[in-house]
């Protein structure tokens, strides 16, 4: 208990000393983060590179209590061997996020990056071998390790947008693996948190808003890593991707975020790895909260995903299913409570049965593209395209080309006003189609559905060019279907 005091008080106190000319030397060479106004919001350039004084207070600690005759020393030097086939892939994350941080890097040269040190830590002993209890296939093991490092890593890089806030999680899920090491009995698992600890927390003293150093990439991915790490190597099953202890819950706060962000991202379409203003930090911060004000909301959260990560873990039998749903409850409370729009639209559209209409269009069209593609005459054309038409909601259709005439009311208007559009088929010939306002027709399908069209109409031996945009509808209000007809 002595060398975990010890340890832990010399890497606060290091990270007191160690912070503030580093500091100094990075405003100096000109290693600062420049406001931008959209998700780098400070107000002037402030130093970053933060990773550096945590790691040299964390070795530090390391390295003093090794070197004094306490009996933590013993223990440590008994988890060297592995200790030293994890540090090049510890190191390799720290240099990666120190080069992003002078230099700047691509986000799938950081991926790559990460992707190899969490290859180096599996090969030195770094394996996610069970999920929940199961043993996990020799095959399984190594993507679970990858994606559980890359994770954990990227987790806290994503959550880093608000002074302190990636500090004081990572010093939440640490100190919450200490006090579940510490009541499991694994003093290894404890000696090694307890100096991250105490550095996040020495740390934290320049870092919070508002904040003179940030901690950048070399902090925030080497923290999320060695957690990570930890958390595999130390509490075993605890730390795969449904294990029910400490690690995995304490960690929730960034790892949620990080998983909305993918989410999100997927259903907008936007690419995965662009950085926005949707994060968990920033929609609180667009309803006016301070950055202040957001870090200690954001730490009661973290500070409730520990308490019921430690009762998950020590509990026993039906009182830990009772505590995973009440975490799962309470993440999806703080998630509907952030606005994002994406998942409410999404789920209406199963609830009131959007997305099984759009399936079903979709799959209209592609009936349309299998007959269009065996039709061998304007008229076996004609009625691929009737068929299409009445599935999708058209209320009218068309068709000249050839010298031919097709046409033909499918679907009452009643009384509802319709609009048109208009497809041309080359050689002076039109598909005209009528379809009432207000129908569940969008351009994902109406758009294929005239392109499909132009492809099946052949030009001089050559396929017709679309030449059909949104911005060239037309769209004219009529009194109903029988009307149109008559106009024609």
């Amino acid at each position: 208990m002595y060398s975990l005091a010890f340890i832990g008080v010399t890497s606060f106190f290091l990270a007191l000393l160690v912070t503030p000319p580093w500091r100094n030397l990075a405003r100096r060479r000109g290693w600062m983060d420049q406001p931008d106004r959209t998700r780098h919001l400070h107000g002037h350039p402030i130093p970053r590179l933060g990773g550096v004084p945590i790691a040299v207070a964390y070795l530090g600690a390391l390295g003093l209590l090794l070197a004094l005759p306490l009996a933590g020393s013993h223990i440590v030097a008994t988890a060297l061997p592995l200790a030293s086939r994890i540090f090049p892939a510890a190191a390799l994350v720290f240099v990666l996020g120190l080069a992003d941080d002078l230099r700047g890097l691509k986000p799938w040269q950081k991926l790559a990056g990460q992707v190899l040190a969490a290859c180096l830590a599996f090969s030195g002993g770094v394996q996610v071998t069970a999920v929940a209890g199961f043993p996990v296939p020799a095959w399984l093991s190594l993507p679970l390790t990858l994606f559980w490092l890359v994770g954990c890593s990227n987790a806290f890089n994503l959550i880093d947008g608000v002074d302190g806030l990636a500090a004081g999680a990572g010093l939440f899920a640490t100190v919450t693996i200490l006090m579940g090491a510490l009541l499991s009995g694994n003093v290894p698992l404890a000696l090694a948190s307890v100096p991250l600890a105490g550095a996040l927390l020495g740390f934290l003293r320049y870092n919070f808003n508002p904040a003179s150093i940030f901690l950048g990439d070399s902090g925030s991915l080497t923290v999320g890593f060695l957690l990570g790490c930890y958390g595999v190597l130390w509490s075993q099953k605890s730390a795969t991707v449904l294990g029910m202890a400490a690690p995995l819950m304490a960690l929730a706060v960034p790892l949620l975020d990080t998983a909305v962000a993918i989410a999100r991202r997927f259903l907008r379409g936007q690419r995965i790895f662009e950085g926005d203003r949707g994060h968990m930090h920033h929609r609180l911060l667009d309803r006016g909260l301070t950055p202040r004000k957001v870090a200690l909301l954001i730490y009661a959260a973290c500070g409730l995903a520990a308490v019921l990560s430690l009762l998950a873990s020590v509990s026993r039998g039906s009182f830990r299913g009772v505590v995973i749903v009440l975490f799962c409850a309470a993440a999806w409370i703080g998630v509907q409570h952030l606005g994002y729009v994406e998942f409410g639209v999404a789920g209406r559209m199963f609830i009131d049965g959007a997305f099984r209409r759009h399936l079903n269009s979709q799959l209209a069209l592609q009936d349309f593209e299998n007959s269009m593609a065996g039709a061998r005459s304007y008229q076996e054309r004609w009625r691929a395209i009737r068929e299409a038409c009445l599935q999708l909601g058209f209320t009218h259709a068309e068709m000249r080309i050839g010298g031919l005439r097709f046409a033909e009311s499918l679907l009452e208007a009643n009384g509802n006003e319709t609009w048109d559009i208009q497809i041309p088929l080359g050689d002076g010939g039109y598909l005209r189609l009528a379809r009432c306002f207000g129908g569940a027709l969008t351009p994902t399908v109406l758009v294929p559905f005239a392109e499909a069209v132009h492809k099946h109409f052949r030009v001089d031996g050559r396929s017709a060019k679309p030449d059909l945009s949104l911005g060239e509808v037309e769209e004219a209000p009529r009194r109903s279907t029988a009307a149109a007809a008559g106009g024609r």
